[in-house]
């Protein structure tokens, strides 16, 4: 069920037989709208993406529309067409960017129907490695660095005496 009217939310039954709740982004609700004006959308029994015969898409069906969807993104990003891309990519991916972002692991958690933060942890690991890659990656410094020491009026008062 797709909710756009008040606090959009997608409420989503996914693997595991688990239940979770998805809020939207404005420009995904704009999309959603726009989308059931298209289908001549009448009754909240309608399915969002129904399949040829207006029933409800086969596991295979949204398969198939997903790759076209790909398929049509590396045609203008073309480094996509080598990578293996699935739903659980984008899902990784918006969890590694809501947590570079600054959400907390707590949040994400949920956000993923996660039932303990601590499967959530692989997230902060993966993103340090990223940070540590990125380092390495760097220049070392050629000069030592030395203690900051902010100028102090009364030592120079001192010194001068």
């Amino acid at each position: 069920e797709v909710i756009v009217d008040g606090a959009a939310v997608a409420h989503l039954h996914g693997k595991g037989r688990k239940d979770r709740s998805v809020p939207l982004w404005r420009t995904t609700v704009s999309l959603i709208r726009n989308w059931k004006r298209r289908l001549a959308f009448t009754s909240e029994e309608d399915f969002l993406f129904p399949n040829r015969s207006g029933g409800r898409m086969a596991r295979s069906n949204v398969t198939q529309r997903f790759e076209l969807a790909v398929s049509a993104a590396a045609e203008r990003y073309p480094q996509l067409a080598s990578r293996s891309i699935s739903p659980h990519t984008i899902r990784h991916t918006t969890a590694m960017h809501l947590l570079q972002s600054g959400v907390d692991i707590s949040v994400i958690a949920l956000w993923l129907g996660h039932e303990s933060s601590a499967t959530t942890h692989m997230y902060l690991q993966a993103d340090l490695a990223m940070k540590e890659r990125t380092l390495n990656r760097l220049q070392p410094m050629t000069s030592s660095q030395g203690r900051y020491r902010p100028p102090d009026q009364l030592m120079q008062f001192l010194m001068s005496l």
